[in-house]
């Protein structure tokens, strides 16, 4: 005996490809439990969540799971269940989740069961902590600021860098003596008049220095020997 294979309606087909675009296109998907909220407490939720940058969609629980499974979001299976509401974010996950989180606050009848993040499933204290989070703008400030500060260091330190030097300059040259003084300062034990033969001869700018006999020449008041050689026999 053949089993006949029922041919899904039109509709439910539609409504599968639906549930299957959105969590494609979706950043982030909630799963809330809506059992007890009436027609009219829906709409206000609709209209937080489309100011928040999120879009609320009510479906039938047997239609989002052939949806999820044929995305390869399995686990999406365990939060179906109950009267289930999916809230697609198109905007700042953060803002959305404050605003369901800020709803359910008002009012407990709003259950928020988890998220689906990429391929990552929240439970419910994750998804109520990415209320918590700052938002996409807040985070981008904190990011650029942390980035400008130090390149606002580095902009300080180069136009110290000059200034700095010179200050260097200036004090090195004062401890030389000025522009033209000597830089190399005479140390106790180096060579001094007494310890080098011959006269002070005077120097421009009141410098003295040692007259030094070439070698060979014959001291003053000894005659020259006969050779020419400088020494008298004996």
């Amino acid at each position: 005996m053949e089993t006949e294979v029922r041919t899904p309606r039109p509709e439910k087909v539609a409504v599968v490809d639906d549930v299957k675009s959105r969590l494609g296109a979706a950043s982030a998907t909630f799963v809330t439990e809506y059992r007890g909220l009436s027609v009219a407490q829906i709409q206000v939720l609709r209209r937080a969540l489309a100011a928040a940058g999120g879009e609320y969609k009510v479906y039938k629980n047997t239609l989002v799971r052939r949806a999820a499974r044929a995305s390869g979001l399995e686990s999406l299976d365990d939060l179906l269940k109950g009267p289930t509401g999916l809230a697609f974010v198109t905007g700042d996950v953060s803002v959305v989740a404050k605003a369901l989180k800020d709803f359910a606050r008002t009012q407990p009848k709003l259950v928020i069961k988890g998220a689906l993040i990429g391929n990552g499933l929240f439970d419910a204290a994750q998804t109520s902590a990415l209320a918590d989070l700052p938002s996409r703008d807040v985070l981008l400030a904190q990011i650029a600021g942390a980035l400008a500060a130090p390149m606002q260091a580095f902009a300080s330190l180069l136009t110290a860098l000059p200034r700095k030097f010179a200050y260097g300059l200036s004090a090195l040259i004062e401890r030389r003596g000025g522009v033209g003084g000597t830089s190399e300062p005479v140390l106790d034990g180096e060579p001094g008049e007494e310890d080098v033969g011959g006269e002070p001869v005077a120097l421009a700018g009141g410098v003295s220095e040692t007259a030094v006999a070439p070698v060979g020449a014959q001291p003053a008041g000894q005659p020259a020997a006969a050779d020419g050689s400088g020494v008298s026999g004996g």
